[in-house]
């Protein structure tokens, strides 16, 4: 069956391309895990996060938003020391800054789902590309969500960041047309 390209580098990547990618996520402990990995991917590969995802939920208690917003300075050391995750000093630091924020905007719109997915309409947006080539880094829509989180005190959400979490978390359809998935995930 056909696959986007980029699913068949790997059995982990494709077993997450079957899997999630592009799947609509309205859970907000998942929805978090998500925006958390995807800062930690800044500047890698999703390959690297990936292999790391199950030592990630370890380390961030399964990305329990309220322990995570708790976490003190010696709990950020000990995330540091853990080579299981990405051992970046602002990228751990800003998993605990956007846990609390994540806590402010649960606590304003009733749930992270509410907020995030107001940026599509409710809706995912069902593009139809023809090659992969033609798929954008970011969008008006993940530019707006950028924006917005920033101005809430989200780090390490730039606009390709958002579209790349806008990807994962179904909010946009971006298999190829030709893919076994596209039609897949548009229900």
């Amino acid at each position: 069956m056909d696959k986007c390209a980029w699913a068949l580098a790997s059995p982990l990547e494709e077993r997450y391309h079957d899997e999630e990618w592009g799947v609509p996520v309205h859970d907000d402990r998942l929805l978090f895990e998500f925006l958390i990995l995807e800062g930690a991917q800044a500047g890698l590969s999703w390959a690297t996060i990936l292999k790391k995802r199950d030592s990630f939920r370890l380390a961030f208690d399964n990305f329990d938003a309220t322990r995570v917003a708790a976490y003190d300075a010696a709990k950020a050391q000990e995330l540091l020391e853990n080579p299981g995750i990405i051992r970046n000093r602002l990228k751990v630091h800003s998993a605990i800054t956007n846990a609390q924020a994540f806590l402010s905007v649960q606590g304003e719109f009733g749930s992270f789902d509410a907020y995030i997915w107001s940026f599509v309409n409710h809706q995912p947006v069902q593009n139809a590309w023809i090659s992969m080539k033609e798929i954008p880094a970011f969008t008006a829509q993940s530019d707006a969500m950028s924006k917005d989180l920033k101005k809430r005190g989200f780090k390490f959400v730039g606009s390709t960041i958002c579209y790349a979490f806008m990807q994962a978390t179904g909010m946009v359809n971006d298999h190829w047309v030709g893919c076994c998935r596209h039609e897949a995930v548009k229900s």
